[in-house]
């Protein structure tokens, strides 16, 4: 259990609920054991009656009535107390679900960009939703029926020595081998836990992708093959669970079959013992019944360990993704205002997943108010020039400084607050038009998102729509065209009036006419705000202060546009080229 032991924290932090919980299962457990008492004092007073030793049949009467009574309120009491228990250990269970579930995703919203292009969405997602309710089992009715367990025992063991030491013993013969065998089996639903917690983790990732990629499925109709495979990973999944399920189906046989060993001991040493005078008919009795309470109890040891066991596993895996230290580590923790000035000081950034360097020693400045365009072939590093500046990555060698300060030297908070970003490949959520365009700025007025929809030229498109800017957008905003769906996402960038705006390629979509009113608004709103440009197109680069032209992760041109255009180089050649196309 070492891996439940990150679990430890939440139990303190409910201890109070905990004790709670404990003390009404004692409690309940006490109540309980009054009825076998009562039952056979009961049996006892009437086998004296039937032999002669009591006379009076009033005083049987009178004792049953007693004994009756007794039993319907201890029964009441050990109902009212078993309820309460249930209400508090298991709402614990919620509890440390729902802190579980936070820490988890607040762990994902820590971790790098780098670290979602390794990890597929189906585990992510199977992580936080599987593993955490197997460790829910653990945290609430594991430990409720282990505490409920436990006490039983305590008082009940106890008690049956007290009673009549002899049959006591051999009631519990069978206990040390449910123990043994609890041991052997609890190791092999261990492993075969793990190997299907790995498999529904697969599972989820092929059925997520299948979804999100359902029209390029559609498209080169390979919906046979998807099926095909899908059936394949269904009859592995059978396979896998069958075989957790063959050794969790030995638990209750054997529980039942040690129960009723012990009940056959109880009834032959305890009626020897009965027909020697050495103990009551009641005592008998009693003991059959707490042989029969202690049934479920044992019973339960066996699904107990098999959840304990299968937590274990779900907490093994929801704790390799906790300890993984986010590679963009926010070492400042006061905000820090942000103008705008960004200087690279000899960059340098290799991607460790494909030993691709994207920039090398790459050098320039941008002032406040300033824009910038960044052109070159795709693959030239012109993305990466935006990620390292919003520190998606950290630089493999170089500063980059924000305002004169080094960028690991600013409030991580501060540095994205400060920036809007348009990326390449446009994303937007399941929600609602208006929703996704007040993603910028949560508190916006209808007002405010009818603007920035008509500074990103999509308006018209919007109310053309039959619920207009109520429009839920299907997943990845697949309800839209690709540059709707990019100018949406210029709206919601605008919206949050950044110092900084990054657009990467964000206009590929869009007709001429579209992107040359879409620029003269950018050029209007951004006169004291820092932009940066990454385009192809010259066009998206002709109103900018400064451009810079990469390939291959080196600057090979910079200057402004006059310049550039009348200087002998890639950009010249894309100018004419363009142009030509342009013309045609």
């Amino acid at each position: 259990m070492k891996e439940l032991q990150h679990l430890n924290k939440y139990f303190l932090k409910y201890k109070g609920r905990l004790l709670l919980g404990i003390l009404i299962t004692i409690i309940a457990q006490i109540f309980a054991l009054v009825a076998p008492k009562l039952i056979g004092n009961s049996l006892t007073t009437v086998d004296k009656y039937i032999k002669g030793e009591i006379k009076n049949i009033e005083i049987v009467e009178s004792a049953l009535l007693e004994n009756i009574l007794y039993i319907i309120g201890a029964a009441a009491l050990a109902s009212f107390f078993t309820f309460l228990m249930r209400q508090t250990i298991i709402n614990i269970s919620r509890y440390v679900e729902y802190d579980l579930k936070n820490e988890v995703y607040q762990q994902y919203q820590n971790l790098s960009t780098n670290f979602y292009k390794k990890n597929r969405t189906g585990d992510l997602m199977n992580r936080i939703s599987e593993d955490v309710g197997k460790v829910r089992m653990y945290a609430g009715p594991a430990i409720m029926y282990s505490i409920r367990t436990i006490t039983l025992f305590a008082c009940l063991v106890p008690l049956m020595f007290i009673t009549a030491p002899k049959v006591a013993v051999y009631t519990l013969v069978p206990l040390p081998i449910l123990s043994f065998l609890i041991y052997k089996l609890s190791r092999a639903i261990q492993k075969r836990s793990t190997i299907v917690q790995q498999f529904l983790s697969k599972l989820s990732t092929f059925t997520q992708e299948s979804f999100s990629g359902v029209s390029v499925i559609k498209a080169y109709g390979i919906e046979p093959e998807i099926k095909n495979t899908f059936d394949d990973m269904v009859v592995e999944g059978k396979t896998k669970n069958m075989n957790l399920v063959k050794v969790n189906a030995w638990f209750f046989p054997l529980m039942i079959l040690l129960i009723g060993a012990s009940s056959i001991l109880v009834i032959y040493i305890g009626g020897l013992q009965y027909i020697n005078g050495q103990i009551d008919v009641g005592v008998l009795a009693e003991f059959i019944m707490y042989v029969t309470m202690l049934t479920w109890p044992v019973a339960s040891i066996g699904w107990v360990t098999s959840i304990v066991q299968q937590a274990e596993v779900s907490q093994k895996r929801i704790n390799e993704f906790l300890k993984v230290e986010p590679e963009i580590q926010n070492l400042v923790t006061e905000s820090t205002p942000i103008q705008g000035n960004i200087e690279f000081k000899n960059v340098s950034f290799t991607y460790d997943d494909t030993n691709i360097t994207a920039l090398k020693n790459i050098s320039f400045s941008l002032n406040m108010g300033e824009t910038l365009a960044i052109v070159g072939k795709t693959g030239s590093g012109k993305t990466t020039v935006l990620d390292l500046i919003s520190r998606m990555y950290d630089t493999s060698e170089g500063v980059i400084e924000i305002d004169n300060i080094p960028i690991k030297d600013v409030n991580l908070q501060s540095l994205r607050s400060a920036i809007s970003i348009v990326p390449q490949d446009a994303f937007l959520f399941s929600e609602t038009i208006q929703d996704n365009i007040k993603f910028g700025k949560e508190d916006a007025t209808e007002e405010e998102v009818i603007a920035a929809a008509k500074f990103a030229s999509v308006h018209k498109n919007i109310i053309g729509f039959k619920k207009g800017y109520d429009t839920i957008l299907g997943e990845r905003g697949i309800t839209l065209s690709g540059g709707q769906k990019q100018r949406v996402s210029i709206a919601r960038a605008i919206i949050k009036n950044p110092n900084i705006l990054l657009l990467d390629d964000c206009l590929s979509a869009v007709d001429t006419e579209t992107e040359e009113e879409i620029l003269s608004n950018i050029e209007h709103m951004t006169q004291n705000k820092t932009t940066i440009i990454v385009s192809h197109r010259i066009s998206s680069a002709k109103n900018a202060d400064k451009i810079i032209v990469l390939d291959n992760g080196n600057i090979i041109q910079n200057g402004t546009y006059e310049d550039l255009i009348e200087e002998d180089g890639y950009f010249k050649e894309l100018y004419l080229k363009q142009l030509s196309e342009k013309d045609l």
